[in-house]
């Protein structure tokens, strides 16, 4: 066995001093691509735009083996190769990537009828995972070059040499191709065989461009099943109740049109505010989840449509009320008619005019009563404002008698008569924190989800939709100052939606006109952002949006 002969670092360093020139010209030569290949390697890394990657690989695989033309396939679900890029520098042909030009070619299957398709070079490759050199398509045996052929007769073009490449994942699946065509020397440019070294070299390359290929498609994966989920809790949450509708879906929508003005404007206190692609993707994100907390507020207090509502609206009991109360004055007065007609000290002159103030008293309590049903079922409508005169009636209606089960007791209970005079909508002050607390409750399940750094700011966003710039708001009461650019403007974006939605069962969507009106009083009182809001009127979002979400009547000419 011959001796194993070892060198130390001084001695090689002696060696290649004294190597003739052609070696130092190789040595530097590899080390240039050794650099070469490390600085692709970071650079495919760093690319995240997938058509830019993918012609980024074959223009560098071109770059190493110095081809004129090269084409790069992709693997697809149902195993074929699709055409990603394809490129000619001779013939000044490029098709796919970045070109804007779409390739018009059909997928390479790699079955045909359940048999392997190997007479193709490509689908060769994608089927075996081996590398193939062809010297000369010409002379080549065992694959099928009539496409080839057909295309240099068309063109003028000589196809010659062949370097067919596959890209492997982690795993050794085959995820694409790459295919080089004709090597041309460095000095002459004629059309030669790749070498081996070359080979070797975009064989790397190809590895290298698989892990990045790989890295981008698991990223965009866990992307899409990352807003899969946003969107599957968000619909679950309109789904929840037909008194949300599709807010949740909606309010994402108003939310990007109002942040992409804000990015396209050039004066004002935003001319300096630029969104980076990041943050309006953390934007979008925190719109879908900024009602998330909804999850956990009860139905009855979300669906309460009414005052008196509960599992069901509790009015119609009372109108049964009204229908005894009734009743008993009719007995009360047939009664006494009764008593008027056996008074036999009485003339039927005397008889007949007892029975008629008789009737007229009736009627009257009778006016009132209807008159006080009407009133009852109004006020378990809910508005705006219920003044202190509209809550007095309710307490006298209240101290009505009636008799259920033998026990003479008030017409209306405690819980009703306090049900009834609530001021503003249809929820109590208790019912009403139990909804505002679905923000605290966002909040907190938003901060417990461990976000990569560009989502940070999601709880941020999504929990400050409520707050007012003057401090009232909830749940911490901010003031402007304290609220992110993007949280103003979900606010106006959450208050937009709500006041047009026409899909709750309880209420009719406002017009445009109403819902601007409205928006700006909340502008005037400093609930919203006044520079923001002056966005939304003058970008026309409002509008942009109406056409899209809201029926045509909804539509009507606003002037602010």
């Amino acid at each position: 066995m011959a001796k194993k002969t070892t060198y130390s670092t001084t001695q090689l360093a002696r060696y290649l001093s004294e190597a003739p020139k052609a070696v130092k010209v190789y040595i530097r030569d590899l080390e240039k691509q050794i650099g070469n290949m490390a600085n692709i390697g970071l650079a495919l890394s760093k690319e995240k735009d997938m058509a830019k990657l993918l012609e980024m690989i074959l223009l560098e695989a071109k770059r190493i083996a110095n081809s004129d033309g090269g084409t790069l396939y992709m693997m697809t679900d149902d195993q074929r190769l699709r055409f990603e890029i394809m490129m000619t520098d001779s013939l000044d042909f490029h098709m796919g990537g970045t070109s804007g030009q779409d390739i018009p070619f059909y997928p390479v299957k790699l079955y045909d009828d359940g048999v392997e398709n190997r007479t193709m070079i490509a689908a060769y490759v994608g089927l075996t995972g081996e590398t193939v050199n062809i010297p000369d398509a010409y002379k080549a045996k065992g694959f099928d070059f009539s496409g080839t052929k057909m295309f240099d007769e068309k063109t003028g073009y000589h196809s010659k040499s062949f370097l067919t490449v596959p890209l492997k994942n982690h795993e050794e699946e085959i995820i694409g191709v790459l295919q080089l065509l004709n090597a041309q020397s460095q000095e002459s440019k004629k059309i030669i065989q790749f070498t081996s070294d070359v080979q070797e070299m975009v064989e790397a390359l190809a590895s290298q461009a698989a892990v990045a290929i790989t890295n981008k498609n698991l990223i965009r994966d866990l992307e899409a099943l990352f807003e899969s989920f946003i969107k599957l809790i968000a619909s679950a949450i309109d789904a929840k109740s037909p008194y949300t509708g599709g807010h949740c879906a909606r309010v994402p929508e108003i939310t990007m049109m109002l942040a992409e003005a804000v990015q396209g404007t050039k004066d004002g206190p935003f001319a300096d505010v630029e969104f980076t692609d990041k943050e309006m993707y953390e934007l979008k994100i925190a719109a879908w989840l900024h009602d998330c907390g909804k999850v956990a507020t009860p139905e009855f207090v979300v669906d309460k449509s009414t005052k008196l509502e509960t599992i069901y609206d509790r009015v119609h009991e009372v109108e049964t009320r009204f229908g005894v109360l009734l009743r008993d004055e009719e007995i009360k007065r047939l009664k006494k008619d009764l008593k008027i007609e056996r008074d036999g000290s009485l003339s039927n002159e005397e008889k007949a005019t007892k029975i008629k103030a008789n009737l007229r008293d009736y009627r009257k309590t009778l006016r009132k009563l209807k008159n006080d049903i009407e009133f009852v079922k109004e006020s378990n409508i809910g508005g705006e404002f219920m003044s202190g005169d509209k809550k007095e009636r309710v307490h006298q209606i209240s101290e009505y008698r009636w008799k259920p089960n033998g026990k003479m007791q008030n017409f209306l209970s405690e819980d009703e008569v306090y049900n009834l005079t609530i001021p503003r909508g249809t929820l109590t002050p208790e019912e009403r924190k139990v909804i505002n607390d679905h923000i605290v409750v966002t909040i907190d399940m938003l901060e417990e989800l461990p976000y990569p750094k560009h989502l940070r700011n999601v709880p941020e966003f999504a929990g400050g939709h409520h707050e007012k710039l003057d401090g009232t708001g909830y749940p911490k009461g901010l003031i402007k100052d304290e609220m992110s650019v993007q949280a103003r403007i979900m606010a106006i974006a959450d208050i937009f939606e709500a006041l047009t939605a026409r899909d709750r069962p309880y209420k009719k969507g406002k017009t445009l006109s109403q819902a601007m009106r409205i928006l700006g009083f909340m502008k005037n009182d400093a609930h919203i952002d006044v520079d923001l809001f002056e966005i939304f009127v003058r970008e026309k979002i409002y509008l942009k949006y109406a056409e899209g979400y809201l029926d045509p009547e909804q539509i009507d000419e606003v002037q602010l």
